[in-house]
């Protein structure tokens, strides 16, 4: 039996800056905090809370005085920067470049058309959008369906912009959908503002997943790209398993496999994988394997 782990799989651009910050900001005699969670992994989180970093919500950030605290990746809405100003925070600023470009147009359009509907394709509640429409002081729609889109009104002006994590097959329907609906006295403008190296994952570890007898999908429980991802393998491999770490594999599931394939979400640590291939490898002994 043969084990390969994705090469394409694991940590984005975002994540891995964001948790190198935390990494070398910790250590030192003062108390580090991270608004939320650093990443979508249980494991990983963990990994950083052994070093010292203190997972904090919305409601302690507003009680800190005279702290430090990191930003994750998916980015803060502009009320957070305003309270870290008036509380003495120091904030660790890790926000991913693009959802940081795409937070700024965001706020440029809406300042320039303050009357126009600012669109959202995204997740409700998702740590990103939640940043996104704070640009726009809570007056953005977010949508997620086309359904939701067609509750739009037609006859103002649109503006559609996209989380970064979004599918491009489900932005380009929601796109398709305005374009047929705007009224002729309405202005309609779309911004492709979805990571490439994100979405790109998307066809990617479909092949990955199709080359293999047995896929393990390992991501965290909270992870929403880790989600679309595992349904993207199951889709293409029957024989997909998801796992949040090495303890859920299944020897049953190895059974008459030639192959495994091993990948992730942007949100999974590589060394999450391997442990989950040394596991299999402890189930099964297999002869040889391919990294």
């Amino acid at each position: 039996m043969q084990i390969e782990i994705d090469p394409n799989s694991g940590f984005c651009h975002g994540v891995t800056t964001a948790i190198r910050k935390a990494e070398n900001e910790l250590g030192g005699d003062a108390s580090l905090f991270c608004l939320g969670d650093i990443v979508h992994n249980e494991s990983e989180v963990e990994r950083l809370r052994a070093l010292g970093l203190i997972t904090i919500d919305h409601d302690q950030f507003a009680t800190l005085h005279d702290a430090r605290v990191l930003l994750r990746a998916h980015g803060e809405p502009p009320e957070v920067y305003n309270q870290a100003q008036r509380n003495n925070i120091s904030l660790v600023d890790a926000t991913c470049p693009v959802v940081l470009q795409l937070q700024r147009r965001i706020k440029a359009i809406h300042q320039q058309h303050p009357d126009a509907q600012i669109v959202i394709y995204g997740k409700p509640g998702h740590a990103e959008v939640v940043g996104l429409v704070g640009q726009t002081g809570g007056q953005a729609i977010v949508v997620q369906t086309p359904e939701e889109a067609a509750a739009l009104n037609f006859e103002r002006d649109i503006f559609l912009f996209s989380q970064t994590t979004m599918p491009l097959d489900g932005f380009h329907e929601i796109i398709s959908l305005i374009n047929q609906s705007i009224q002729p006295a309405a202005n309609f403008q779309y911004f492709d503002t979805i990571c490439r190296q994100v979405a790109n994952r998307l066809p990617r570890i479909q092949a990955f997943a199709a080359q293999h007898d047995v896929v393990i999908f390992v991501a965290g429980r909270g992870s929403s790209n880790g989600h679309m991802l595992y349904d993207a393998c199951l889709n293409v491999n029957p024989r997909t398993h998801s796992v949040d770490s090495p303890a859920a594999l299944r020897a049953e599931w190895f059974r008459n496999a030639q192959t495994v394939g091993i990948c992730g979400a942007t949100s999974t640590p590589t060394w999450l994988m391997e442990q989950c291939r040394q596991r299999i490898r402890e189930m099964g002994e297999p002869s040889s394997e391919n990294n």
